[in-house]
């Protein structure tokens, strides 16, 4: 199979090739066999080994620089973009003393005794969305399934009242194009820029709602903090709750429909869980680890840096770290690391990131694939999916999860 995935002329990442799409894992292990810190087209500098995604997620002489680093990319005025502003604003994007204040503000949200206090209402969603379904025979495990979860969840969160709420079930799924290492065209910047308007028109008139009404919730807790002593604009709050809403949902939907089909095409694994339910835990980290949702995340040299697996990398460059392959990383996982392996022990899978951009919501997406992968065994045993072979993969690969998987029973 390796042979095949390569001529002698193609580049060694190439992550928008529907070849690298479909399945990146063999690219990896070349990148991290021939060229661990690979230099693309675009200068960037992509790591692929376990130690060194570590090391660069987690040290200080690492940041995100998001401003300067798109300019260097796209040219002076892309700051003026709309879509480009927000992405700006983002915790994701920020670093300290900016990172600090505005993550400070919805830690409180996600710790571990809230999200573990969630566990019921998770329970009755899922239960709910699988009700729906049952008598039909049929669904998409994505459209039907996976995504009303985490949407339910983080619109409760966020305090989005049950009527306005038809909308996000419907909203497309096309922001992971931005957070591609590849530059948006022209009409791709237009669509973000358009989404943004739409999201910005939406979340407006809900912070004035929520100054006049406070409720329990996200919103009211960073509107309040607006008030507090400027501790956030209102371009701050809007790019945020943009950012939660969609870091919120989509990558958990891709865990669960990744960890489906994942079980799927491992019938022995499949049948394991079945047998043993108490592995569900163990189970949602191997999921993690063999088909991340989130395959890079990216960071800057704040300053040179003289050795990185061997290569020297100047001040201000950019630094992709792949987490899907040094979740492939033989020196971490020296037992078949293609292999799915839900027993697997010592799974400590990288797709949260690392550092101080751990992912706030890695407890919430655990608990969330962990109630809806158990529930659906459970309640539909006999379900199977009918293109296990050939899936439709979404276009993008920073944000890795399936357009559709239609299953039936």
């Amino acid at each position: 199979m390796n042979e095949q995935v390569q001529g002698a002329g193609d580049p060694l990442f190439n992550p928008l090739a529907p070849d690298f799409i479909r399945n990146p894992y063999p690219h990896y292990d070349r990148l991290r066999t021939i060229d661990p810190i690979h230099v693309t087209p675009f200068g960037q500098f992509v790591a692929s080994r376990h130690a060194d995604v570590s090391l660069v997620m987690r040290d200080k002489r690492f940041g995100k620089d998001f401003v300067e680093r798109t300019t260097r990319r796209y040219g002076p005025d892309i700051m003026k973009e709309p879509v480009f502003r927000s992405m700006g604003n983002w915790m994701l994007q920020a670093d300290p003393p900016d990172h600090t204040r505005l993550r400070g503000l919805v830690v409180k949200a996600f710790t571990a005794r809230r999200v573990e206090d969630m566990r019921p209402r998770i329970q009755e969603i899922v239960d709910q969305t699988i009700d729906a379904v049952k008598d039909r025979g049929h669904m998409d495990l994505i459209e039907d399934f996976a995504f009303r979860l985490p949407v339910t969840i983080i619109c409760d969160m966020l305090g989005i009242p049950e009527d306005h709420r038809e909308v996000f079930y419907k909203s497309s799924r096309d922001g992971g194009r931005l957070l591609d290492p590849v530059p948006m065209t022209p009409e791709e910047i237009a669509r973000g820029n358009a989404a943004n308007a739409m999201a910005q028109m939406y979340f407006q008139p809900l912070f004035e709602l929520r100054r006049r009404n406070p409720g329990d919730d996200l919103i009211t807790q960073l509107v309040q903090a607006e008030e507090d002593g400027n501790k956030l604009t209102n371009e701050e709050l809007t790019a945020n709750i943009i950012l939660l809403f969609g870091a919120g949902h989509e990558t958990t939907v891709n865990l669960i429909g990744n960890g489906l089909l994942a079980l799927h095409r491992n019938p022995d694994q499949l049948a394991l869980l079945k047998a043993r339910p108490d592995l569900i835990t163990n189970a949602i980290e191997e999921f993690l680890r063999y088909d991340s949702s989130v395959q890079m995340t990216g960071r800057v040299t704040l300053e040179e840096i003289d050795d990185l697996g061997g290569k020297r990398i100047p001040k201000g460059e950019s630094v992709l770290c792949l987490l899907g392959s040094a979740n492939h990383d033989p020196a971490v996982y020296p037992d078949h690391p293609d292999r799915l392996d839900i027993s697997r022990p010592n799974v400590r899978p990288l797709s949260f990131g690392g550092g101080i951009h751990f992912c706030l919501g890695a407890q919430l997406a655990r608990i969330e694939a962990e109630i809806a992968i158990a529930t659906l065994l459970r309640r539909l045993p006999d379900l199977r999916i009918d293109a296990v072979e050939n899936p439709a993969w979404r276009p993008t690969f920073v944000l890795r999860g399936l357009k559709h998987l239609p299953a039936s029973w």
